[in-house]
C-alpha cells in the first residue's frame, strides 16, 4: 500500500503544516504551479516527490520537471499534468491521450477548484486537489491524500486550511 499526498498550485508557498502531512505520506505528488523551487526542495528532503510544472513555473522548474508524466503506482496507471481539464472538458493538449489510452487515474491542477469525479466514458478517476498556496481567488486551501493498494484507490481524504 502506498500513501499519497496530492497537492497543486503552491505558488511558492510551503509551511510546516503542509510538510507535516507530507511526512505522513509515502510519496508526494505536485501537479504544477510550484513557483519557487524551495517548495519542491523542502518536500524532497523528507519524501519521494513526483511533480509536473505549471503555467507560472519558470525555466528552472521546467528543466527539473516535465509538463506531463505517466507512471505506474503499484498497479494503477497514473497520468499527471497541470492544465488538463476534467471529464467532458479535457484540454486539447491531453484529450487524445485520455480517449485513446485512458489511465486509471488522471490528475490535473490549475483551476484552484478541488474536484474528484469519475469519467463514465473512459472509466478513469479524475482528481484535482485544488490549491494549497495562498495566491489566487480560492477561499479555502486544499489538498488530497489517499492510498493506492494494488489496483485500488481508496481512503480519499480532503485536507482543508483557511486561506
Amino acid at each position: 500500500m502506498t500513501k499519497i499526498l496530492l497537492l497543486s498550485d503552491t505558488h511558492s508557498y510551503i509551511d510546516d503544516k503542509i510538510l507535516s502531512y507530507a511526512k505522513q505520506a509515502d510519496e508526494v505528488w505536485h501537479v504544477g504551479d510550484i513557483g519557487n523551487l524551495k517548495v519542491t526542495d523542502a518536500i524532497k528532503k523528507i519524501k519521494n516527490l513526483r511533480a509536473v510544472y505549471g503555467n507560472i513555473d519558470n525555466a528552472e522548474a521546467r528543466a527539473e520537471f516535465p509538463l506531463n508524466t505517466r507512471f505506474m503506482c503499484e498497479d494503477v496507471d497514473v497520468l499527471m499534468t497541470h492544465i488538463g481539464g476534467y471529464p467532458g472538458r479535457y484540454s486539447v493538449a491531453i484529450r487524445e491521450e485520455i480517449y485513446t489510452n485512458p489511465p486509471q487515474l488522471f490528475i490535473s491542477g490549475h483551476s484552484h477548484i478541488l474536484k474528484v469525479m469519475n469519467d463514465k466514458k473512459t472509466g478513469l478517476l479524475h482528481m484535482n486537489p485544488g490549491a494549497i498556496g495562498t495566491h489566487g481567488f480560492h477561499k479555502v486551501r486544499t489538498m488530497l491524500r489517499f492510498e493506492i493498494d494494488g489496483k485500488e484507490i481508496k481512503n480519499l481524504e480532503v485536507i482543508e486550511f483557511k486561506k
